[in-house]
């Protein structure tokens, strides 16, 4: 993220710092997500605090913002990771791809030179999101398929615990 903005004018040169610095920022924007997660599952299973006793409305909002900023993080690592990052891809970088897109696949089906862009990462994160699984992208890697683990886990805790407590609220 950082290294993309941080050399706008050209993406023909990897900063380490800067992708550093970018990947500290999705780790500290996954950690909040996390925590916050874990005190909504927390205080939904105690029955108790801002979350455990509130008003559907406000239990599915704060719910829906976990979600979302789930599907964003973890857009955001996908983009990072595949192929060394954004950077790494756009000069041609001979690595092993973590996720096997169908363009990648089927060549007839996208332009000659398609590669995959932050928008379809982060239909990747929607999808693995509210499916809890690989829809059309396929996680090739080790570490690809854990973090679409991790993904899922968070997203089935949140929906489930969420939506089962305000049903019963309701």
């Amino acid at each position: 993220v950082v290294n993309s903005v941080g050399h706008s004018r050209t993406t023909t040169k990897v900063s380490p710092t800067l992708r550093l610095l970018g990947l500290a920022m999705i780790a500290s924007l996954t950690t909040a997500n996390i925590w916050s997660g874990t005190r909504l599952v927390n205080q939904l299973l105690n029955g108790h605090g801002q979350w455990g006793s509130g008003s559907a409305r406000t239990l599915l909002f704060t719910g829906g913002a976990i979600w979302m900023t789930n599907v964003i993080v973890f857009g955001l690592w996908y983009w990072e990771f595949d192929r060394g990052g954004p950077v790494a891809r756009a000069q041609g970088a001979p690595r092993f791809p973590d996720f096997l897109f169908p363009q990648m696949e089927s060549p007839d089906l996208a332009p000659p030179d398609w590669a995959a862009g932050f928008v379809d990462y982060l239909y990747l994160s929607f999808s693995t999101a509210s499916a809890f699984s690989a829809t059309d992208v396929l996680p090739l890697s080790r570490r690809a398929k854990l973090i679409m683990l991790v993904q899922a886990a968070i997203s089935l805790a949140t929906v489930a615990l969420v939506v089962a407590r305000a049903v019963n609220i309701l």
